[in-house]
């Protein structure tokens, strides 16, 4: 599919060839987006949650009340999870929320990400992503000249320094190196934004070689 390319100005730059394998896919999968947004939401998860066992908690071991005569159950110790101060039973512990996902299945979730925001005419292509001066109110301009309110925007290999530092105080607008590109932040923004050299980037990691 041909794609119009614009500058960061607006105007018309001529038009790239998007690959119909990555960006034109019809059936856009759910199943697989929301299997790759589980599988990154858990790798990022901290899993730094932990509440005292029995065996931690800070309290006396000597035996609580008597053998005989009580009048309820023998108990040995305060740390038992039924007394106030007492361990947890079966607490949150330590450990790592992260699970496997094979490659091939990141590889076609992105692919069906990226045909989602083509097919929703949310996709855009500009020249470059680059500034002079590192300038907020210049890439507001921008950015509300090519209509973007909520959008991820995609370079080469880096970005711009000038262009990253002029869209930090930008509501809602992301800029990510190509090899950045996740399905989370795709399905996020409202749009999605691609330099020529991100197209490139995209058609290189997606394309045949990687399908092989």
């Amino acid at each position: 599919m041909k794609v119009e390319v614009k500058t960061l100005a607006a105007k018309a730059a001529g038009d790239v060839e998007l690959d119909d394998a990555i960006f034109g896919i019809a059936d856009v999968r759910a199943d697989l987006l929301q299997r790759v947004v589980r599988w990154q939401l858990a790798r990022r998860q901290q899993g730094t949650h932990k509440a005292k066992e029995r065996g931690e908690v800070n309290i006396t071991k000597k035996k609580y009340g008597r053998q005989k005569g009580g009048g309820g159950a023998r108990h040995g110790a305060r740390s038992a999870p039924i007394f106030v101060g007492g361990g947890k039973a079966h607490g949150p512990r330590v450990r790592s929320h992260a699970h496997d996902l094979p490659k091939k299945v990141r590889a076609l979730a992105l692919k069906h990400a990226l045909s989602s925001k083509a097919g929703s005419k949310t996709l855009f292509v500009i020249e470059d992503a680059a500034m002079k001066e590192a300038k907020t109110k210049a890439v507001r301009e921008a950015l509300a000249k090519l209509g973007l309110t909520n959008a991820l925007i995609i370079d080469g290999d880096a970005v711009d320094a000038n262009f990253s530092l002029a869209t930090r105080n930008v509501p809602n607008v992301d800029v990510l190196p190509a090899q950045g590109l996740n399905v989370y932040d795709v399905l996020k923004h409202d749009q999605l934004v691609l330099t020529k050299a991100a197209v490139e980037k995209i058609h290189a990691r997606l394309g045949a070689g990687e399908a092989a």
